[in-house]
């Protein structure tokens, strides 16, 4: 009887430890909301160069699924350099603008699932961010 009492001890014990490590670690196992001073936007860096900002969805191992997407398009404006007079001297000045992911020639849908091979690095946004700022603006005033 004294081995049962034991061994029983020993199952609540372990059972006890594996609680606490999931809702320490590992967020409860999914249950427990972790609070943070991100904006709930994330930027996707792949290995294209290409970053994306969205919400990470469902993933696996092998794939992540981003929504309500939104990438940085960089257009070269041609000005006149300051300073010089003589000729018609011109520099190229990238200008960056925010584009909602759907309004592309072939039409995507607004979900996309990238392949986690190609995710170089995921960063929360916070919510004073540039780009959280102009995502804001755009879903206030989409004909912008």
């Amino acid at each position: 009887m004294k081995k049962r009492s034991l061994l029983l001890a020993i199952i609540y014990f372990v059972l006890a430890v594996v609680v606490v490590y999931a809702v320490v670690y590992t967020n409860g196992f999914g249950l427990i909301n972790k609070k943070s001073a991100s904006s709930g936007w994330q930027a996707v860096f792949l290995s294209n160069g290409q970053v994306y900002f969205g919400h990470l969805g469902s993933s696996d191992k092998q794939f992540a699924e981003l929504s309500n997407i939104y990438y940085l398009q960089v257009d070269q404006q041609e000005s006149l350099q300051p300073g010089k007079t003589t000729s018609a001297t011109t520099t190229e000045q990238p200008k960056l603008t925010l584009i909602k992911l759907g309004n592309e020639l072939h039409g995507p849908s607004d979900k996309m699932t990238i392949n986690r091979d190609h995710i170089l690095f995921i960063e929360d946004m916070k919510s004073d961010s540039k780009v959280v700022a102009a995502i804001e603006d755009y879903i206030k005033n989409p004909t912008k």
